[in-house]
């Protein structure tokens, strides 16, 4: 494999690792206030769907972007009354957000296009498109950098970016705010904030609404920028990938990103199968690639990479004491 198919894979695991990304910094600010929430492949899809079919109906991928935020939020409005107002289990209020979001985005896609559950290709304003950053003509010759600026740096969506920049923000609000100190504290010991005079119920709510933010910009990334549209189930478990990358980053912003990107590179080489076969020598079935990052979650989530220990109040409702 020489120095620019490298850079090639690179790019394709940013661009592929993004929608894990920005899920996976969801989970981390939703399980560090102690709620557990299976339903961020729910919320994605939800998201996707309504980005995807709002930005065919308008021709704009922002106009889209905001439904696709608005959805997921009211996804994970549901999950906060559900899991904080009524305690209900978080596992089942996930599992049940997700069956919910996989039948109903189906049955509002066909309903508006009668496409299958698909939307129309966006085209045009209706995308995100890649981003050309400066300097990329003249930095392409120069060796070793300039393949590595024009293929793995430049040339991504705005999106992209954001979720680049959300990893050193959330990093900061959670270790340099007293929301972060407070929302870490209601995920260990909710009774202790409580008794300092501070909401519980609030402050996992908001936690649920950043989760809601985040799995919405995940979902319309995939639908206005990664691909053209929506498709059916196209978030194909990335919900479920996200929360094993998060367990293999033990609930930290900066180690969510390594573990992100390298489901997402286990995601690019199953588009070059030729690459594959050129390192190890064989011939590789496809499948059998495109079952990597899954076969890498089920190791993740078997314990193979260490102990990981989640927040302690971590899916446990609070009652407050009288």
């Amino acid at each position: 494999m020489d120095y620019d198919t490298l850079m090639q894979i690179l790019g394709s695991t940013i661009r592929l690792g993004t929608p894990l990304l920005l899920a996976c910094l969801a989970g981390l600010f939703s399980e560090r206030s102690g709620i557990f929430d299976i339903g961020l492949e729910g919320k994605m899809l939800a998201a996707a769907m309504a980005a995807g079919a709002v930005a065919a109906l308008s021709g704009s991928a922002w106009v889209g972007l905001a439904a696709g935020i608005g959805a997921s939020l009211i996804f994970a409005a549901l999950h906060g009354v559900a899991s904080i107002t009524f305690r209900g289990n978080q596992l089942i209020s996930g599992v049940a957000l997700n069956f919910l979001a996989s039948g109903i985005t189906v049955l509002i896609a066909q309903a508006l296009f009668g496409q299958g559950g698909r939307t129309p290709p966006l085209v045009g304003s209706a995308r995100f498109h890649p981003i050309e950053l400066p300097f990329v003509e003249a930095l392409k010759d120069v060796p070793l950098i300039g393949p590595l600026y024009s293929e793995v740096i430049s040339g991504h969506s705005i999106l992209v970016y954001a979720a680049m920049a959300c990893v050193p923000l959330s990093w900061w609000v959670l270790y340099r705010t007293r929301f972060g100190l407070r929302l870490r504290a209601v995920g260990e010991n909710p009774a202790a904030v409580d008794t300092a005079g501070v909401s519980v119920v609030s402050l996992r709510f908001a936690a649920v609404a950043i989760t809601g933010v985040l799995c919405g910009l995940a979902g319309a990334y995939m639908a206005t920028a990664l691909q053209a549209g929506f498709g059916r189930e196209m978030t194909a478990g990335r919900g479920y990938i996200a929360l094993a990358a998060l367990i293999f980053a033990k609930w930290r912003p900066w180690q969510a990103l390594g573990a992100t990107m390298l489901f997402g590179f286990f995601q690019a080489l199953a588009l070059r199968p030729d690459v594959v076969e050129g390192v190890v020598g064989m011939k590789v079935p496809v499948s059998m690639l495109d079952a990597l990052p899954y076969i890498l979650t089920v190791l993740v989530l078997a314990g193979f990479v260490g102990k990981a220990i989640p927040p302690r109040a971590g899916g446990e409702p609070y009652v407050k004491e009288r």
